[in-house]
């Protein structure tokens, strides 16, 4: 398994697909969602009809589509390549999805009636019933979050399961090593201090591509979810009247510099990662890259 990551990611992994007759499942977490295909920057048709590509367009953008379906999904789209011989190449910039496919992520249940009962729940109650039934809880869960309290609750009356318990079972220990439940070899591109100049460019050919118009025709059907992508969140402004075209540009560009920097951040500390130095020019990004996922000294 083949997974680059990170800034001007697509070319690459659209080559490697092309080198090893691979087809892309796309770890975007907003690419799901049908309609939003500038501010997604989606694939061009001309190469989807060519490479094919997955988990693209999976869900209307008024659904909640959780990481949960989207591993399920992607699973399964990984067994069926595989059982095809073909190899899957990963690419996407949505941390938690990336490990969702790969590592042994687990997602609790959820129950809306007991989410309810709790959001009415005075908080300090919470965490006395999260303490009451796991004195260590505060090693694992942050009690000075409410949402984090509430989930660890929801999850210890849905499965009787403490914040310590969990954090000993063994999926969470391979999960802080690490340690694949799929194994795979990962590329990294970090354009570093290019970023700034290439996010502007890049939301400015958006712009000019139609983005506006985009985001107007999707904003009476923007679930709570899809409303809150980056790009989409800062023009539903602009569509409401609440600011001008000017001021939604900038906070765009602002939260998608922000946005960069957590996913750096959150792929940085991946080890098994290999980080390869940035080429403006294409080629020699795609050939470094053929040479790193070919290195037989690769070490996860």
């Amino acid at each position: 398994m083949l997974g680059p990551t990170a800034a001007g990611k697509t070319d690459v992994a659209v080559a490697l697909a092309d080198r090893y007759g691979g087809e892309i499942l796309s770890v975007d977490s907003m690419q799901i969602y049908r309609g939003m295909d500038l501010g997604t920057a989606k694939v061009d048709a001309e190469t989807a009809a060519r490479i094919p590509h997955h988990l693209i367009d999976v869900a209307d953008p008024d659904e909640a589509y959780s990481v949960a379906e989207f591993q399920a999904a992607g699973r399964a789209v990984i067994g069926e390549l595989e059982a095809r011989g073909v190899p899957p190449v990963i690419v996407g910039g949505s941390g938690l999805h990336f490990r969702a496919l790969v590592d042994p992520l687990d997602f609790p249940p959820t129950d809306v009636a007991l989410r309810a009962e709790l959001e009415a729940t005075d908080d300090a109650l919470l965490i006395g019933e999260l303490l009451l039934a796991d004195p260590e809880a505060g090693q694992y869960v942050d009690l000075a979050n409410p949402r984090r309290v509430l989930r660890a609750v929801e999850i210890l009356r849905l499965t009787g399961m403490t914040p310590s318990q969990r954090a000993e079972h063994d999926d969470a220990r391979a999960i802080r090593s690490y340690e694949p439940l799929i194994p795979f070899r990962a590329i990294g591109l970090d354009p570093g201090d290019r970023l700034g100049a290439r996010v502007t460019a890049r939301f400015d050919a958006m712009l000019a591509g139609g983005l506006v118009n985009e985001v107007t025709e999707l904003a009476p059907i923007l679930g709570s979810t899809a409303r809150q992508a980056v790009g989409y969140k800062e023009l539903l402004g602009v569509v409401s009247g609440e600011y001008d075209v000017a001021e939604g540009r900038r906070r765009a560009i602002q939260a998608t510099l922000a946005l960069a920097k957590r996913q750096r951040t959150f792929f940085r500390r991946d080890p098994r990662i290999r980080w390869l130095p940035w080429h403006d020019d294409v080629h020699q990004r795609v050939r470094t890259a053929f040479a790193a996922i070919e290195d037989d000294a690769w070490t996860s």
